[in-house]
This record gives C-alpha cells, structure tokens and sequence, in this order.
C-alpha cells in the first residue's frame, strides 16, 4: 500500500521529523535517519520528501510502517534513501555543480 507522500521545507520541521525516522531490516538501517543526513554533509537540510510505499522495516515516533523513500536537500547536496518490501535499502548521495 502507498503511503501518502510528505513534503517539508523548514529545517527545523526537516530535523525534527528525521530524527523518528528508524529503518532495520536488509541493506542501510539507522536507528535516526537524522544523524546519517548530518554525516552525508547536510547540516541544515531546506527540503525533505517522504514517499513509496509502506515499509514494514521503517517506523516513525516508534510506529511501523513508515515510508520506503526519503529524498532530502540542502542547496546543491541530495541524499536519497531507497527502500522496497523484500529488497535491501540503499542511499545514493549527489552533489550538483
């Protein structure tokens, strides 16, 4: 089932909301997906889009599922975060000129 997508862009709004997000299971896990945006370089993130489907591997605030796809952005830096039901969760991190 598709989760409704969520769209943020108040940093503050982007850092509270990444630090409930916790993803186990195959592949990338992070008990705060927060502390891995900070360490991908993105210190202050302007822009954050949860979306996919539901993620029995992801929870928020304590619940599952949450989301399977996060993409989030500060100026020219994006990392992204992909998950699937059944696949192993992987990040991809882009810098544009």
């Amino acid at each position: 089932m598709t989760m409704k997508p969520i769209q943020i862009n108040d940093p503050a709004e982007i850092e509270a909301f990444l630090g409930k997000i916790a993803l186990t299971g195959k592949g990338f896990t992070s008990d705060c997906l927060l502390l891995e945006v900070f360490e991908a370089g993105l210190d202050y993130p302007d822009y954050l889009k949860a979306e996919g489907e539901e993620d029995p591997d992801a929870s928020y605030d304590g619940k599952s599922p949450a989301w399977a796809k996060y993409h989030i952005r500060q100026g020219k830096r994006v990392f992204m975060v992909y998950g699937e039901p059944g696949k192993d969760r992987r990040t991809h991190f882009s810098e544009t000129p």
